[in-house]
């Protein structure tokens, strides 16, 4: 039977497994995405952003040899959708038009927060084909309606999907980096519209008197994150949302992870009016959160795309991710990426519903696809 070797405990805090032996087990695989990272969800869970109170209930799955943690799974028993963007709100009223519960569900994925990585953490093959069969046990819980595995490698996704589970697929916009030495090499790559748009973008900028700073986590200070949580905050509330974090958090990460972390502030007459945060690796970039204070013409392309891509070409970045949907980002070069999720239904009919919808869908993608990078903003040949 899968699984036999091992020990499985189902935690409701990281604080059980601990640092070492969480951040190990990312070693092991070669992963080194940091929103996998203990410091990263331990901080969602410890600031309350991703707790039971929010609608977030930390159920990881583990597999454990001896005393050595084998496989992980971090997962999560939702009340809700809310911050998830693979949205499945349609199949959570199909369930209510017809009298079933759609909630509680399981969910793994790295809260509020739309980037892929490892899902099925694993030393081994043999360790991850274990963690599967867990799952599979824990989801037969018949309080449960349904388990949703959000943004895994296409290969943890086939994985899933033998072990039967409805793929899904979906679209992000990427940059990568041609080995640019300036931000003009990588203008002259584009179109000369598109290049000339986004000069002007910047420039209407630096004409409102607006000017830049960029403040690695280990350089930021206190202040620094109450200004930005405060920027995030009234952007929030301004797009009549709620914010999903909270100052706690922000300190959290900065204290225990700012080998990672990017803030970037905008400033007029010397005062702050508006910033941005990334997270970033010695590959990849990753935009995740910005706000500002008042309106200032394209400001938030400058702090969230044209300075992050000023960063990665300084620091010879390879890529840089700039999160969820965003079909605008083409235009400043970023190209579409497929991203993947896997779906298990416990009601089968339902199950069968929506696995004829994700095949209607699957094929609308691929179109969609095709026909973006039919636009390419590049100039030919580059």
């Amino acid at each position: 039977m899968p699984g036999a070797n091992y020990r499985t405990r189902i935690i409701s805090s990281l604080a059980e497994v601990g640092a070492s032996a969480w951040d190990g087990l990312l070693a092991a695989q070669g992963e080194n995405n940091p929103f996998l990272s203990y410091a990263f969800l331990h901080a969602l869970h410890e600031s309350g952003s991703a707790s039971p109170a929010s609608g977030w209930q930390p159920q990881y799955m583990t597999l454990w040899r001896d005393e050595e943690l084998q496989a992980a799974l971090p997962l999560y028993v939702k009340a809700h959708s809310y911050g998830e963007y693979v949205f499945d709100w349609a199949w959570a009223e199909a369930y209510e038009r017809n009298g079933l519960s759609y909630y509680p569900k399981l969910l793994s994925a790295i809260p509020f927060t739309p980037v892929s990585g490892s899902r099925l953490l694993a030393r081994n093959a043999e360790a991850q084909t274990a963690l599967i069969a867990a799952l599979q046990n824990v989801q037969r819980n018949p309080g449960i309606s349904s388990t949703h595995i959000l943004y895994p490698p296409q290969a943890e996704a086939e994985a899933l999907q033998s072990a039967g589970f409805l793929l899904r697929s979906g679209v992000q916009f990427h940059w990568r980096n041609e080995g640019y030495r300036h931000f003009d090499d990588f203008l002259a790559t584009l179109e000369r519209k598109k290049s000339k748009n986004i000069r002007a973008e910047r420039r209407k900028v630096l004409d409102a008197g607006v000017r830049l700073r960029q403040v690695r986590g280990a350089d930021a200070s206190e202040a620094d994150w109450a200004f930005f949580n405060r920027c995030y905050q009234h952007t929030y509330v301004d797009h009549h949302s709620s914010p999903y974090l909270n100052l706690d958090f922000f300190l959290r990460i900065g204290a225990a992870m700012p080998q990672h972390l990017l803030l970037v502030f905008a400033e007029r007459d010397g005062q702050p009016i508006g910033a941005s945060l990334l997270v970033y690796t010695d590959t990849t970039l990753y935009g995740r959160y910005w706000g500002a204070l008042e309106h200032v013409p394209c400001l938030h392309f400058e702090t969230a795309y044209y300075q992050p891509l000023e960063f990665c070409i300084a620091n010879q970045i390879a890529s840089f991710e700039g999160g969820a949907q965003g079909e605008h980002k083409m235009a400043r070069g970023f190209l579409p990426q497929k991203t993947w999720s896997a779906h298990w239904l416990a009601q089968p009919s339902f199950a069968n519903a929506v696995q004829d919808f994700l095949e209607r869908e699957a094929g609308g993608i691929e179109h969609y696809i095709d026909e973006l990078n039919e636009r390419t903003p590049f100039r030919a040949g580059k």
